[in-house]
């Protein structure tokens, strides 16, 4: 009897599970190949939804997916691991120690055997080498990072109320995540305040800091200045031009000279893949550690390994670090994956189709972009159409990966328990 092939997917995000979940409803239910998903947490957020953990506006664990609930349910294997280094030549991908919350070993370090491995371990904010900003500032690239901003920012907010002092906040990075973040951080104080300590709410003090000309760059020139409009109306002080030299414990220094006091700091610009794609046995990357691919998404120094969504690069045709892009690649490798194992036929090139891009500020304002430059959301309903565009996406992806009925469900249970619950994280 023939051996199952070997598919390895390492990285559970948008296009991981994505990949995983498809490949295990056509593959893995034949029993056909034997599919793997391997990610160091033990459940799945969706991206985008970061900043919103992160202000502690979104805490339901229906926004979470427990990978090995979604493995049992679609027919693919999870492992928790964290992959170290590759070895090409006998297709094996080595993950590092397990450790508990304690330091603890559970796990020695162990290889997985792969006849095609698929890496979709995303990206990272880049700090550029800036000193003392890996030292001195938070990051929100995962949901632990994010659930350890929120503990500090909401320990903060709490010495805030109790010295009736204001909290001073610099966020890096006017891109997406940046002008989200600042805006999700006022709607989370505007929610604690109906649940005061008897005292009026403290002064929430933002700067968001770019080093461009304008923020969310990534959209038309009207969408970033009604962005910036609307978050000055609110109270951030938004500084373009602004290039960070410097981080220590008390804020910001600025390359003009100046100085942003800050309590808490957080990087959200740039773009780089982790570092681990260093000890990938050679494989080739770009200048941010990406992997280099070919228009079909395989490495272009290795027929068995595949990059997709944040962590690679084609050079001929460069796309944004988006999570509709991971979608996409993800779609097209469940789709060529299994006739390039059972019958050879190579993985065409991947065409990405631009469906456009949202982006919701709170509860205050949000605009899309369709692919011609249309741009809607804003005006007199503040976005609603934006900020409701930007909720069926995740509620799109909720489905795909859950199924039409769970996904339902899961819905009806996001409302339920908006209705019983604090609508932000208070404990």
């Amino acid at each position: 009897m023939a051996t199952k092939p070997e598919i390895l997917i390492v990285g559970g995000g948008v296009a991981g599970l994505a990949l995983a979940t498809r490949l295990g409803d056509t593959l893995g239910r034949q029993g056909l190949a034997r599919i793997t998903l391997i990610d160091k947490s033990f459940s799945h957020v969706w991206k985008p939804m970061l900043h919103c953990f992160a202000a502690g506006t979104a805490q339901n664990e229906n926004d979470r997916i427990s990978f090995m609930a979604q493995a049992s349910n679609r027919h693919f294997e999870f492992w928790p691991g964290e992959i170290v280094a590759l070895d090409r030549a006998n297709k094996r991908a080595i993950l590092g120690p397990l450790r508990s919350a304690e330091g603890e070993v559970v796990l020695e370090s162990r290889t997985v055997e792969y006849a095609a491995l698929v890496l979709a371990i995303g990206s990272r904010a880049n700090d550029f080498g800036t000193p003392g900003v890996a030292e001195h500032c938070l990051f929100i690239d995962n949901l632990v990072e994010a659930n350890g901003f929120n503990e500090k920012f909401r320990m903060e907010l709490l010495r805030a109320y109790a010295v009736g002092k204001p909290l001073d906040i610099a966020i890096v990075g006017g891109g997406a995540t940046g002008t989200q973040l600042a805006a999700e951080l006022h709607k989370a104080l505007d929610l604690v305040a109906l649940h005061s300590f008897g005292s009026a709410p403290p002064q929430l003090r933002i700067t968001l800091l770019e080093a461009g000309p304008r923020v969310l760059p990534a959209f038309p020139e009207a969408v970033s200045t009604a962005a910036q409009r609307q978050l000055e109306s609110i109270g951030v002080s938004v500084r373009t031009s602004a290039m960070v030299s410097g981080a220590d414990a008390e804020g910001l220094s600025l390359k003009d000279g100046t100085r942003v006091p800050a309590t808490l700091r957080v990087w959200a610009a740039g773009v780089k893949a982790p570092d681990v794609t260093s000890a990938f046995d050679g494989l080739s990357l770009s200048r941010s550690g990406q992997i280099l691919v070919h228009p079909n998404l395989q490495s272009q120094d290795d027929e068995h390994i595949f990059a997709m969504g944040d962590c690679s690069f084609i050079s001929s045709d460069p796309l944004p670090p988006t999570a509709q892009v991971a979608r996409q690649q993800a779609h097209h490798l469940a789709r060529h994956l299994p006739a390039l194992l059972r019958n050879g036929i190579a993985v065409p090139s991947c065409v990405f189709r631009n469906k456009g891009a949202i982006v919701a500020l709170g509860n205050y304002n949000g605009w899309g972009t369709l692919p011609g430059g249309t741009v809607f959301g804003g005006g007199f309903l503040h976005g609603l159409s934006a900020r409701l565009g930007h909720l069926m996406l995740y509620r799109q992806h909720q489905v795909e990966l859950y199924g039409l009925f769970r996904g339902l469900m899961s819905i009806l249970a996001d409302r339920i328990d908006a209705f019983v619950r604090p609508s932000v994280r208070l404990d």
